[in-house]
C-alpha cells in the first residue's frame, strides 16, 4: 500500500514537472495551427538571444522551438496529448531534437508564412530632423494598434468550457441547404452556417475584458534606428507588428523616413548638402573668415580673399551627407553665398564710394 502511494506521488510530481507546451506557447489545447504558427512568430522574436538579452531568454527560445516542433506535427501532437512528454521521448526513441536556432531559420526563411492569411500592414510617413539623418539616431515611437485580448487569447469566450461545437452545423461551418428548381426537382448547395458564422464554434458566454471582440487596444512602442545618409523616402519595415486578429498573421508596420521641411538653413540632394551663407557688401569686396555650426555640431570655418558675387558657389570636397551603407564615404558640401546691401549709408561714405568707384585712381592718370 505504501508502495503504490508512493508511485502515484512520484507519478504526480512527474506530470507536474513535465513542460506544457501549450503553457509555453500561451495558446488553447484546442489551438489551430494557425494559432500555433502565431505564438511561435511572436515568441521566437521576443526571446531570441540575438534581441533579448535577458539570462534566461536563451533557455526560453529553447523551450519555445520544442514546444513548437510538436504542437506543429499532427502526429507528435497526438502522442503528446494522450500520453504527455515521456510518451512523446519514448515514441521518439532518443532522436536528436532539432537545433532550436534552425527551428527559427526553416520558418522564417521558408514558405510557412505564405501558407496562412496575412492581415494588412500599415504604411506611415514619418518625418526625422536633417541633423538625424546626417549623424544617425534612435528614435522611439508609439502606434495604436489592435492586439488579442490577454484575458481569453483570441477566444472571445469567457473561458474554454464557453466554446462549444455548433449544433446547427456540426462544427463543419457550412450547411446543407436544398433548394426546389422545379415541381419534384431540388438542387443541393452548401452555404456558410449562419449560426456560428463559419467557424464550426459557438461561444456561450463571451470574455468580459474584450467583450467577445477576441481583440483590445493597445498602445506599442518602438525604436526606429536611422542610419547615417538614410536616403529620402527609405522604407523601414517592422515585421509582424501590425494589427492582431485571430483570423490571421499580422501585417508589416513600415515607416517611410523623410526629412522635415525646416525653413531656409540645411537642403539635401541626395548626398550633396545645400548651406546658404548671407554675407555683408564689405565682407563681399574685402573678403572674410567665418564659421558655420555643420549638422553633426563641428564648426567648419569658411574663407574668402577675394571679391565674393552674389550667387556665388563655394564647394567644399567630403563635408556633404553621409553615403548610405558606406561608412567613411561623404558628399559635398554646397554654399551659396547672399550679399545684403545696407538699408542705408551716410554722407561720408557715400563721398567715400563716389570716390572709390567714379573717379579714375592717380596711378589710371598717369597710364
Amino acid at each position: 500500500m505504501f508502495s503504490l502511494s508512493f508511485l502515484v506521488i512520484f507519478a504526480l510530481v512527474a506530470l507536474v514537472a513535465a513542460s506544457d507546451y501549450y503553457k509555453i506557447l500561451d495558446v488553447h489545447k484546442s489551438a489551430s495551427d494557425k494559432d500555433i504558427r502565431a505564438a511561435y512568430k511572436r515568441l521566437s522574436k521576443k526571446f531570441h538571444p540575438d534581441k533579448n538579452k535577458d539570462p534566461d531568454a536563451e533557455n526560453r527560445f529553447v523551450d519555445i522551438a520544442r514546444a513548437y516542433e510538436v504542437l506543429s506535427d499532427e502526429s507528435k501532437r497526438q502522442i503528446y496529448d494522450r500520453h504527455g512528454e515521456e510518451g512523446l521521448k519514448a515514441h521518439e526513441g532518443g532522436q536528436n531534437q532539432p537545433n532550436p536556432f534552425d527551428v527559427f531559420q526553416n520558418f522564417f526563411g521558408g514558405h510557412q508564412q505564405q501558407q496562412v492569411r496575412r492581415g494588412p500592414s500599415s504604411l506611415t510617413e514619418f518625418e526625422v530632423s536633417l541633423a538625424d539623418i546626417y549623424q544617425g539616431a534612435s528614435i522611439d515611437f508609439m502606434i495604436k494598434k489592435r492586439i488579442l485580448c490577454d484575458h481569453c487569447r483570441g477566444s472571445g469566450a469567457a473561458s474554454d468550457g464557453d466554446i462549444h461545437t455548433c449544433t446547427g452545423c456540426n462544427g463543419a461551418g457550412v450547411k446543407l441547404v436544398k433548394q426546389q428548381i422545379f415541381p419534384g426537382m431540388f438542387a443541393q448547395s452548401q452555404v456558410t452556417c449562419n449560426d456560428c458564422g463559419g467557424r464550426g464554434k459557438v461561444i456561450k458566454k463571451v470574455c468580459p475584458h474584450c467583450q467577445g471582440h477576441k481583440v483590445i487596444d493597445h498602445t506599442a512602442h518602438y525604436t526606429l534606428d536611422i542610419t547615417p545618409g538614410m536616403p529620402e523616402g527609405h522604407e523601414v519595415v517592422f515585421e509582424g507588428e501590425a494589427d492582431e486578429s485571430p483570423d490571421w498573421e499580422p501585417g508589416n508596420v513600415v515607416l517611410r523616413v523623410r526629412s522635415k521641411k525646416e525653413k531656409g538653413g540645411w537642403r539635401r540632394k541626395e548626398t550633396s548638402l545645400y548651406w546658404k551663407e548671407t554675407i555683408g557688401i564689405d565682407e563681399a569686396l574685402l573678403g572674410f573668415s567665418k564659421n558655420v555650426t555643420l549638422l553633426d555640431g563641428r564648426s567648419l570655418e569658411l574663407v574668402r580673399t577675394g571679391v565674393t558675387q552674389p550667387g556665388f558657389v563655394q564647394v567644399i570636397k567630403g563635408e556633404g551627407m553621409p553615403a548610405f551603407g558606406r561608412k567613411g564615404s561623404n558628399g559635398d558640401l554646397f554654399v551659396e553665398y547672399n550679399v545684403v546691401l545696407p538699408v542705408e549709408i551716410s554722407t561720408e561714405l557715400r563721398r567715400k564710394l563716389t570716390d572709390a568707384f567714379r573717379h579714375p585712381s592717380s596711378t589710371h592718370d598717369e597710364l
